[in-house]
């Protein structure tokens, strides 16, 4: 048995030195090909190989029996070896470093391959990502230990392997030292989990080098260092253009600096890209080449000279049916998604990527915060706080010189492999560690081996009096409230750049503040950006229900004692990558343009360009649409001027503003030409821009006027006129049943409504709701009565709403009028208990017959819209569906509700129903569930459809927010006044 993996000072045995990404080819033309597989120097060991599962390391027999095979790369847990575990902060095992449990997980590995030995090369064995830990044993013979899951391993094993057969045997566990360190936000999954190949290196030969690009009067430098072994070389370089053309070629003997006159610069939106190769008599290396610097200069970001902002996500290796398993098809379609939506910049949450990562970053454009896998977020939540505030218990293994060493050779090994890539513009030391002597050892390192990069880290934020954070050019921080923002930027403590590595979390039905932060990114020249928490959904593909329904699984769904619940799920697209409306949302928010209507000429519109370094002309057309009263009545494109990055032009509006009704004006910026993995004509983004404020109403026949006749009873209030017989009910305070030429347009009586089913951005507050009885608010009317007024019945009621044990939520008084036509005319006033957390929403509910259940309503759509986020819709007039309108989240919760309604109409296929209108805008949803189910219910695919569609008629509905791991919902969003009115009309629609 080895016990390396315990062994806080045996980090790796036999490991060669960390060196740059690169696979040598045999010749030129196939290492100018940039596709690895074709390399005859390097044997790719991806497959099958042998494999045996062991419950237990400290149980395993001695001598192994291969009874399955494995997939190389995988994970066991998604073969089923061992269990699927969701955990984000607390530790899986028990916190007892440098031990690991002796129910220790194993998975051993074993492949055979044939080999022709060559007379004076070397075979390197890689091991691009193995978690946590393996041992190797190559023909009978023990070569070496190695940790450190997402990053490169490699051994020599040229004495051990021979000419013909040769066997590899691979002893993985679940835990070891290291698994301390890497403590992440993620399902913890076990194995091999990318590619394991050889590599034929000659004998003499370059075997690592750095490739560095300065600006200068001239025009731009590449240089390159060589590090070479085995004997004499002088390597040849040569540096290609983008086009292909030669630029300079030259012995390494004559000098390693290459110049370039007029170079074109990398950037995310201009991603272009030099080759170098290097050539010595037995080897050819290819290196991609973008040509930028990034600095901070007087507490801003510069890129090439110029500021730069990082519309940002943080994302995991993660796929439903693969988990850790990412395929560059994969990882492509992800940056498609991505680009698709305006995001230029990745935090790679929270380790390296796999080592062609950075390759397809630097080929389609994409900023990357390059992550070390640092880890240990588990130390707050020990038992025993010893008198430590929050900084002293977060930086424990930051401050342990047990763990010295190794957060340093984590940092090392990320920063060593990818060091090659113009992608890379900061270096991150890890994640949620806390700060200490360890991380000011490895940031002082970084600053001295590469000071051509920002280093970063968060957890700076929690250093201690006696640390020293100079070395960190950048401050980060994790969802601060906006006034930390405002104050750090007002007050001038810090002159260094912000950047927010985590903010707006997108969990569920999120994030809902995304504009506010952005308005202080603009504000802000030091405020470089923010990366969104996170980019996509983890979970585990459960295959279908009977009905087809997807099934996705989360914490607790694999049995497991400790998890985490559904906080996995947390992503701005599903696990499948379908966006969700948070990432609409954030698309727009981020756009490249951005229209006002101009301050100094109310017929023009005033466009900023947002871009850093690309025109507005280059790459971008604008088409218009001219809307009055929720029409389109005049459309149209519009020629952008030369608008440079970060300035404003003038635009002409080629239309006359129409006198009446309620006037907008559309701004769709879109595509001028294909780009890579983004299409001619992809929509960008759009503006809205009011012209003319007005109403807009439906156009309904009217009812003819007839007699009321009215009747009252202890428990009802009924009105009868001319084909409608409505009944109230003094009881619930409110109507019943709504007949209307025969037809019963409710199935189920009306409901006053304050609960909402909790968004995961709810999950603090809605603890308080649910102290607060909102969640099952009975009803008591007061008094009430009807009269007969001018022809039409007044019915008056007083209505308390209040939980069984717990005071008076609110009191309601209402007045509803009913005219000869069948029209109704509701005035509510409303007094809250001051004392009781804000309201969820407050409104009425109608349960309207199933078929009924076609809308149209002029609002905030065609997606769902709130107070704090809308900016991904428009204010028109638009139809729908309660199935269409359902907004989908693997965890139910409230949805698919729309911001500023005039009106909505609700009918079935014949065209019968009602509509609700007010005189000031309020919220509206329609949903084939209801907001107990949404409730009730913990996975998508176990709702049930109600009887019936539920209609939604809301004078406020609080926002959504992003509390869930961010800052409280913003006061202005939060329907918490204690005074209120509340007016709207119920028109039958024949």
């Amino acid at each position: 048995m080895h016990y390396e993996h315990e062994n806080p000072e045996t980090l790796h045995v036999n490991t060669l030195p960390s060196r740059a990404y690169f696979i040598p080819f045999s010749n030129e033309q196939t290492a100018l090909s940039g596709e690895r597989e074709i390399s005859d120097r390097m044997t790719l060991l991806n497959g099958d190989w042998d494999f045996a599962y062991f419950p237990s390391y400290a149980v395993m027999p001695d001598t192994i029996e291969y009874t399955d095979t494995i997939a190389v790369p995988s994970v066991w847990q998604l073969k089923g070896y061992d269990q699927n575990q969701y955990t984000n902060v607390r530790y899986p095992f028990p916190y007892d470093p440098p031990y690991v449990p002796a129910e220790n997980p194993a998975g051993a590995y074993r492949r055979t391959f044939s080999l022709e030995k060559r007379e004076g090369f070397r075979y390197q064995l890689h091991f691009e990502g193995v978690d946590s830990c393996l041992y190797l044993t190559v023909n009978g013979t023990y070569a070496g230990f190695t940790q450190v899951s997402h990053s490169t391993s490699a051994f020599d094993l040229t004495d051990l392997l021979i000419s013909g057969e040769n066997t590899l045997e691979v002893l993985v566990l679940k835990w070891c030292f290291g698994s301390y360190l890497e403590d992440q936000d993620k399902f913890r999954m076990s194995g091999i989990f990318r590619d394991v190949y050889l590599l034929e290196r000659a004998g003499a030969r370059v075997e690592d080098f750095t490739v560095r690009t300065t600006l200068n009067a001239d025009g731009a430098e590449v240089s390159v260092a060589l590090e070479t072994v085995g004997g004499a070389v002088d390597p040849l370089l040569t540096l290609y253009a983008p086009d292909g053309s030669l630029i300079a070629r030259q012995r390494a003997s004559e000098g390693t600096a290459l110049p370039v006159r007029s170079p074109m610069l990398w950037t995310a939106e201009t991603p272009v890209l030099y080759t170098l190769v290097i050539q010595t008599e037995d080897e050819v290396i290819a290196q991609k080449v973008g040509i930028r610097e990034i600095c901070v200069e007087n507490g801003v970001v510069l890129l090439n000279g110029s500021p730069v902002k990082f519309h940002g996500v943080n994302r995991h290796d993660s796929d439903p049916k693969t988990g850790f398993i990412i395929s560059q098809e994969q990882l492509i379609r992800d940056l498609q998604v991505m680009k698709q939506h305006n995001i230029n910049a990745i935090r790679t949450s929270h380790y390296p990527n796999a080592p062609w990562m950075p390759e397809l970053c630097d080929r389609y454009g994409m900023y990357l915060i390059s992550e070390s896998d640092v880890e240990s977020h588990g130390v707050v939540m020990l038992y025993a706080d010893h008198g430590m505030n929050l900084k002293q218990r977060f930086s424990l293994i930051a401050r342990d010189p047990m763990f010295e060493e190794a957060i340093a050779d984590r940092v090392r090994l990320n920063v060593q492999r990818d060091r090659n890539h113009a992608c890379i513009v900061m270096w991150s030391l890890g994640n949620e560690a806390g700060f200490g002597p360890a991380f000011e050892k490895a940031g002082r390192w970084v600053k001295a081996y590469d000071p051509t990069r920002l280093c970063h880290y968060e957890g700076a934020y929690y250093a201690q009096e006696d640390c020293d954070t100079s070395m960190l050019d950048i401050t980060s921080r994790m969802y601060p409230p906006l006034t930390d923002i405002i104050d750090y930027f007002e007050n001038k403590r810090d002159q260094r750049p912000l950047v927010l590595c985590e903010y707006i979390h997108a969990m569920g039905n999120g994030p809902g503040d995304a504009q506010n932060y952005q308005e202080l990114i603009e504000r802000y020249p030091g405020f470089c950006g923010g990366f969104v928490w996170e980019f996509c959904d983890h979970a585990i593909d459960g295959g279908h229900t009977a009905d087809g329904r997807q099934i996705y699984h989360y914490g607790g769904d694999s049995g497991e004692a400790l998890h985490d619940g559904n906080f996995c799920v947390d992503g701005l697209v599903s696990p499948d990558r379908k966006p969700h409306t948070g990432m609409l949302e954030y698309r727009n928010v981020i756009r490249p343009l951005c229209a006002r209507i101009s301050e100094t000429d109310g017929s023009s519109i005033s466009l900023t360009n947002r871009m850093d370094f690309l025109a507005a002309d280059e790459f971008a057309g604008l088409r218009y649409e001219l809307v009055q009263n929720g029409k389109i009545i005049q459309e149209g494109s519009l020629a952008l001027p030369h608008i440079l990055p970060h300035q404003s032009a003038q635009l002409r509006m080629p239309f006359d503003v129409p006198s009446e009704g309620a006037v907008l004006v559309n701004l769709f910026y879109h595509t001028l030409a294909d780009q890579p993995l983004v299409p001619k004509g992809h929509l960008l983004g759009f503006d809205q821009l009011t012209l003319r404020e007005g109403r807009v109403m439906p156009a309904l026949p009217k009812r003819q006027e007839s007699a009321l006749t009215l009747e009252e009873t202890k428990t009802r209030i009924s009105l009868l006129g001319d084909g409608f017989h409505y009944s109230f009910s003094k009881i619930t305070g409110l109507f019943d049943s709504l007949i209307v030429e025969n037809r019963e347009m409710l199935v189920a009586p009306m409901a006053w409504n304050i609960w909402r089913a909790p968004t995961d951005n709810d999950q603090y507050i809605s603890v308080e709701w649910v102290k607060a009885g909102y969640n099952e608010a009975q009803t008591r009317v007061l008094k009430a009565s009807a009269v007969e007024r001018n022809g039409a019945v007044v019915i008056t009621a007083e209505i308390a709403l209040a939980a069984v044990f717990r005071e008076r939520i609110a009191t309601i008084h209402a007045c509803f009028t009913v005219n000869r036509r069948g029209e109704i005319s509701s005035e509510l006033t409303v007094q809250k208990n001051g004392d009781m957390p804000f309201l969820p929403r407050f409104g009425v509910r109608f349960f309207l017959p199933k078929a009924c259940d076609q809308a149209e309503y002029y609002g905030y759509g065609p997606t769902e819209s709130y107070e704090d986020k809308h900016y991904a819709t428009r204010l028109g007039l638009f139809k729908t569906t309660a199935a269409e309108n359902y907004a989908d989240t693997i965890m139910p919760q409230e949805n698919g509700s729309h911001y500023r309604c005039d009106y909505v109409t609700v009918t079935n296929a014949q065209g019968g129903g009602l509509c609700v209108l007010s005189e000031t805008p309020f919220s509206m949803n329609l949903s084939p569930y209801t907001q107990e189910e949404l409730t009730a219910k913990r996975h998508n695919y176990e709702l049930e459809e109600s009887d019936y569609t539920v209609l939604c008629a809301d004078y406020r509905l609080s926002g959504i927010g992003s509390n869930s791991c961010g800052p409280e919902l913003l006061p202005e969003y939060r329907l918490d006044e204690t005074d209120f009115r509340f007016s709207f009309q119920i028109l039958p629609v024949l």
